[in-house]
């Protein structure tokens, strides 16, 4: 007896009623084949496909900017620096030329910022301080990353942006390394944001703890200055003698000093081993008489320097660069002419 067929539909079969109502009422976005576009039918389905298109774009853009994904244009005046400060100060000839290069190429890289944990409609900087300087003085908006960050997230992008970025000294991170523990972050987030080890941060924080605020402003950031020489600095400095160091440092000459020879000049205070300034000589210009080449020669005691104009500067230039050696030897041999040996 031949078995019934159990398993395949006839093709006279009617469609089953969860078919018929898919057909009838489409998902949004898909229209089946049997329905004209033009129909009612279609219409709508195609502006709720349209409408769920755009709330997806919507969520995803949300999702981006979330995750720190979108770029976005910000008004500067809608920015707030963060909250702890991580330099002494910016330097106006980096950031005169930082305002150049924005004005000649864009700004190339976005900063990082944070929606205010505090004041609605306000963002925090996380990291590029300078960039947005810069964008502010050229009075346009600022490419930036708006991300959701903790405070402890916000300090790590923070120090690491500035480590892989910046050249900030030994003294402008052990003051940040001080700033953050007193806003009582934890040593493992400083360490984290620093990129420092345990027995590394505890000197930073000793020497910033050590030297008092007022004269490390007053000193500057000094580059060249490492945390062996801010260490010697530390276990000299006593109360009593700030107020005449600050004295020193407040006179236009020290002003107009580097910050690494303010440095020395308060090292030289306590140790009482004055340094004698360097001599200015007035700058020597010579020409010969036909004015093919003019020479001005600067020295400030350590360096000398000769700058030469006109039509025969590189001719003549590299005739003294060609012959340096046997110059060198004259002067030797005029030496010893003048002292007999």
């Amino acid at each position: 007896m031949a078995r019934k067929n159990l398993i395949e539909v006839s093709a006279g079969e009617a469609p089953r009623p969860s078919e018929a109502l898919a057909a009838s009422r489409p998902i949004a976005g898909l229209v089946p084949t049997g329905v004209r576009h033009g129909s009612p039918i279609g219409g709508i389905a195609k502006t709720l496909g349209n409408i769920t298109q755009k709330v997806e774009r919507a969520h995803d853009l949300e999702r981006q900017m979330a995750e720190g994904n979108t770029v976005v244009e910000l008004d500067t005046a809608l920015i707030d620096a963060s909250m702890v400060r991580d330099r002494l100060a910016m330097d106006a000839a980096e950031l005169s030329l930082l305002v150049e290069q924005i004005r000649d190429h864009g700004q190339q890289v976005p900063i990082l910022v944070r929606p205010h944990p505090e004041v609605k409609g306000r963002y925090q900087v996380a990291y590029g301080h300078r960039r947005m300087a810069a964008v502010s003085r050229l009075g346009i908006k600022v490419r930036a990353v708006v991300r959701n960050l903790t405070d402890d997230e916000l300090v790590v992008s923070q120090g690491q942006e500035n480590n892989a970025r910046t050249n900030l000294s030994f003294i402008e991170r052990a003051l940040f390394a001080a700033r953050l523990e007193d806003r009582a972050f934890a040593r493992d987030v400083i360490m984290s944001a620093l990129g420092v080890d345990k027995a590394a941060l505890s000197k930073m924080i000793s020497v910033a703890r050590q030297v008092p605020t007022e004269l490390i402003e007053a000193i500057g950031a000094a580059p060249d200055v490492g945390r062996r020489r801010w260490m010697e600095l530390a276990e000299l400095v006593t109360a009593p003698k700030l107020p005449d160091l600050l004295s020193m440092l407040s006179q236009d000459t020290m002003k107009a000093a580097s910050s690494d020879d303010r440095f020395q000049g308060v090292v030289s205070a306590l140790t009482n081993k004055p340094t004698k300034p360097a001599p200015q000589l007035p700058p020597l210009e010579w020409a010969p008489a036909d004015q093919s080449v003019s020479v001005t020669a600067k020295s400030n005691g350590k360096t000398y320097t000769l700058a030469l104009k006109n039509k025969d500067a590189a001719v003549f230039g590299g005739w003294i660069s060609a012959n340096l050696g046997r110059l060198y030897e004259a002067f030797k041999d005029s030496e010893k002419l003048e002292t007999g040996d």
